[in-house]
């Protein structure tokens, strides 16, 4: 217990004799939480559209002006030649055209039924859907609106009708902010726990203070001990710290345990910490650490969930999922945070955790004892 102490000592002196990393621990969620929360969003704000009005009436006039007065459209061309409209898309300066064909307000009127024309940029997938979305809406409000200054229904008895009313739980104004910023905050701790951790080993290899301490009585698991416990703490400083400013800044909701989240990022950081220094035993420079790190951490990020559902990947993403510890923790910071969610709603992730960060402990502490 006191050799532990003694290492405690000497990590917690290199960490503020460094002054990139003491940096980093302040200036990283800062950073992060106020520049890549807003910034990183898959909400469509302005949609570039180009109208041809073949038709010239005033059905689609108006139909154009319930367009304009839309928040997330922008009318930037209008034109009456559809090849002139293609060739807009084509250069980037339109994402939608409505084509609005002769004889519109014309058949609208005799035949009750009338054609537009949508033509939608599919590079982006996601982008072309929401663009689909929000035209359809538009369009099918300003059917009703015609259909009820036209059509004059007088049924002797009330048709029944179903009016929806739309809640939505755990984030009710569907502000994309507030679903990011835990996502942001376990990107964070992760690459405290994964990046810092295993470049802190190598970067002591590189001094060679590693093989002074190899040939002490120090046990290995009070090396990997006197590695992991800075990290946690200093993890676990950086995510209420970033909880703060999540609060302050985006006006985020907590609805969770705090103890129960603070647990859970105890068991994430020693599986990612395990995972750090037993990758590190390969690398004999920080720059191939580096390497290393980006790979796993490119994996980790993408594979998680933070951008799109997990359960939307395939079945075989989805299991190598079961050994991705950032996978769990995005999932069960949001399911903390936004939906209260308690300990009988994600013991099995902790189970999971729990044990993936036993296994990566493992693993780091065999490998050490091979290399000395």
């Amino acid at each position: 217990m006191q050799r532990l102490k003694y290492l405690l000592q000497k990590e917690f002196i290199q960490i503020r004799r460094n002054t990139f990393i003491a940096r980093a621990i302040v200036m990283i969620p800062i950073a992060q939480m106020l520049v890549l929360v807003p910034v990183v969003t898959f909400d469509i704000r302005h949609i570039d559209l180009c109208v041809v009005d073949q038709d010239l009436s005033p059905l689609s006039r108006q139909l154009v002006t319930k367009l304009q007065g839309a928040t997330f459209f922008r009318i930037n061309k209008a034109t009456f030649s559809l090849r002139e409209a293609e060739n807009a898309m084509d250069a980037g300066k339109a994402d939608v055209i409505l084509n609005i064909p002769d004889h519109f307000e014309r058949n609208l009127i005799k035949s009750g039924a009338a054609s537009l024309q949508v033509l939608i940029n599919g590079i982006n997938g996601s982008m072309a859907q929401t663009s689909m979305a929000y035209l359809s809406g538009v369009i099918m409000d300003f059917n009703r609106k015609i259909v009820m200054e036209h059509i004059a229904l007088k049924p002797v008895v009330p048709s029944p009708q179903i009016n929806p009313r739309t809640r939505y739980w755990f984030n009710p104004e569907l502000d994309y902010k507030i679903y990011m910023a835990p996502g942001i905050l376990a990107v964070l701790v992760t690459a405290i726990g994964f990046l810092l951790s295993g470049l802190n080993l190598v970067r002591e290899k590189e001094m060679g203070t590693s093989e002074q301490i190899n040939v002490t009585p120090v046990k290995k698991h009070e090396f990997i001990l006197g590695k992991m416990i800075p990290f946690m703490i200093i993890g676990i400083v950086d995510l209420a710290f970033g909880l703060v400013l999540a609060r302050l800044v985006y006006a985020m909701p907590f609805e969770g345990s705090l103890p129960l989240l603070f647990g859970f990022v105890l068991i994430f950081l020693i599986s990612v910490m395990g995972l750090g220094l037993f990758l590190s035993m390969f690398a004999n420079t920080q720059q191939q650490y580096l390497f290393i790190c980006f790979f796993f951490m490119m994996i980790f990020n993408l594979m998680s969930g933070i951008f799109t559902p997990a359960d939307s990947m395939p079945v075989w993403a989805q299991h190598v999922n079961l050994f991705n510890p950032a996978a769990y923790f995005i999932r069960v910071i949001r399911m903390i945070i936004l939906k209260g969610a308690g300990f009988t709603d994600i013991w099995r992730d902790i189970v999971r955790l729990s044990l993936l960060a036993v296994s990566t402990t493992v693993f780091a502490s065999l490998k050490y004892q091979k290399t000395i």
